[in-house]
């Protein structure tokens, strides 16, 4: 049982990996910051409905399964 936690374990963190590598960088940075950055465009209005938004939300489940992976394991000994 252990050591199949462990391979669903590592085989999450690789998953967690690559959807984090495939994220794309936030480019406005400082420059967002001094000159206001926000801007009214489609794709700011309809920013859950991209892709963007889809690794972000796989990401974070990744994560909570990743979490629930670990506790599980430790309370298993």
């Amino acid at each position: 049982m252990k050591t199949l936690l462990i391979i669903f374990e590592t085989i999450i963190a690789i998953a967690i990996i690559a959807v984090i590598l495939v994220q794309p960088g936030k480019t406005n940075g400082l420059s967002g910051f001094i000159s206001g950055g926000v801007s009214e465009t489609f794709y700011s209005k309809n920013k859950s409905r991209t892709s963007e938004a889809m690794l972000i939300r796989t990401t974070v489940v990744l994560s909570v399964i990743f979490a629930a992976l670990c506790i599980i394991q430790n309370l298993i000994k």
